[in-house]
Order: structure tokens, then sequence, then C-alpha cells
């Protein structure tokens, strides 16, 4: 027999107690980070080109929709500023490992390999995280807001839709965070675009992946979330 699902607004439900939550947040922080180390190299299959992160990083707007969806805007909040602060400690240790000298006898090879890999500039963290940051909040926030709009109907429009938006955010800002004032805008432009259209179009081909997810989420957890009231500062603290 189904299991009876409790609507509920996000003012009378609280994070903790839920069976899955805590597990969907450490899955979604290690995509998030493994997609930032697979970043730097990149690979063509037949006429594209794309890294490590392009494949990766979208899966992630793939959790926010189902945070958000089942859990409610709090429990995307709460996930986003996780998986922020563990990418910003990630990023400071790169760092601080690149510019800490080598043991004498390590292989100058081995340490031009590994500044390769972990030598992100401080510019593309920033970068990287100002983009994730604004992105998965407007991304979740558009999610919320439609699925009361909707009354809960409509998921694939919902997923489509906050992606539709927030990865727009997140290309422009992270596409002219790396590359302002050293190419051309319209260079910019395209290349923000080209990344924006395959992120969408990812999001779009995951949609029944995303339907299978939250409707067994929703089932075990035995409760649907709707963001009435919510207030979507993204500096609020989640129960």
């Amino acid at each position: 027999m189904p299991t009876l699902l409790q609507k509920i607004t996000a003012r009378d439900h609280r994070l903790a107690g839920f069976r899955h939550y805590e597990l969907l947040v450490h899955v979604y922080v290690v995509v998030l980070l493994i997609s930032n180390l697979l970043g730097p190299k990149p690979t063509q299959i037949g006429p594209f080109i794309f890294s490590g992160a392009q494949l990766l990083f979208p899966i992630t707007y793939i959790f926010s929709d189902i945070f958000t969806e089942v859990y409610g805007y709090g429990g995307s909040r709460r996930a986003i500023w996780i998986a922020f602060m563990a990418n910003v400690l990630m990023g400071f240790f790169a760092l601080f490992m690149v510019w800490l000298p080598a043991a004498p006898d390590w292989p100058k090879e081995n340490q031009r390999a590994f500044e390769l890999v972990f030598g992100n500039t401080a510019r593309g963290i920033v970068a990287s995280l100002a983009a994730f940051w604004i992105g998965e909040f407007v991304n979740s926030f558009v999610m919320a807001k439609m699925k009361v709009m909707t009354g809960g109907r409509w998921l694939w429009a919902r997923t489509v839709g906050s992606t539709v938006a927030g990865q727009a955010v997140d290309s422009l800002v992270v596409t002219f965070g790396l590359f302002a004032f050293t190419l051309p805008v319209k260079t910019i432009l395209v290349m923000a675009a080209s990344g924006y259209v395959f992120k969408v179009l990812y999001e779009a081909l995951a949609t029944p992946l995303t339907y299978a997810v939250v409707g067994f989420l929703k089932r075990t957890e035995g409760v649907d979330v709707y963001d009435e009231g919510t207030d979507f500062s993204p500096f609020v603290k989640d129960a």
C-alpha cells in the first residue's frame, strides 16, 4: 500500500529525523568536490570537447532539485552551505599544499603534476565558488516558487525551469570570473552559452531519474513540503 504523503509547509517541518536526507547531502558534497578535482582535464568524443567538471557538476543541480522538491527550500539551503564550505576548505588546503615546499627527494615532475591538478589560481577558486553559491540558490528559489505556483504539478517543468535560471547565472558568473579582462566579451559569452546549453540538456535528459528519486523519497519520508511563507534568504539557519 502506498505511503500516505503529508502535505506540509516549510514552516511546519524540520530536517532532523528524515531517513535519507543526510546521506544525500554527503553524496552531493562528494560529487561537487570530485567535479572540481576532475575539472582540469579536457576530453573529446567526436566533435564534442568537455571536462570532467562538465560531466559531473550538472548532477549537483539535480540534487538541488531533489532537495527542494522533497525537503523544501530549507533542506536545499542547508545542503548548499555544507557543500560550499567543503569546497572552500578543499580550495584553501589545495593552494596551501601547492605553496608548501616539496621534500628534497620528491621528483620535480611530481611537483609539477601536483601543481597542475591542485594549483588553481585564487581567481579560479573564487569564480567557481561564487558561481556555485549563486547558481544553486537561484535554482532552488525558482524550483520552490514554481512548486507553490503549480500546486505541485508538472515536476518536469519545474526541474527544467529552475535549471534554465540557475545554470544561466552559474555559467555567466564562472566564465566572466575566469576570463574577464583577458578575453573579448563576445568570446566569453560564446563560452558561457556553450556550457549553458550542455547543462540544460543534461538536466532535461535526467528528468526520468529525477522523477524516480523524488517519488521514492516522498514515499519513504512520507512528506511533501511546500514553501508557503518561507524566508528565502540564503542566510537563515535551518533546523
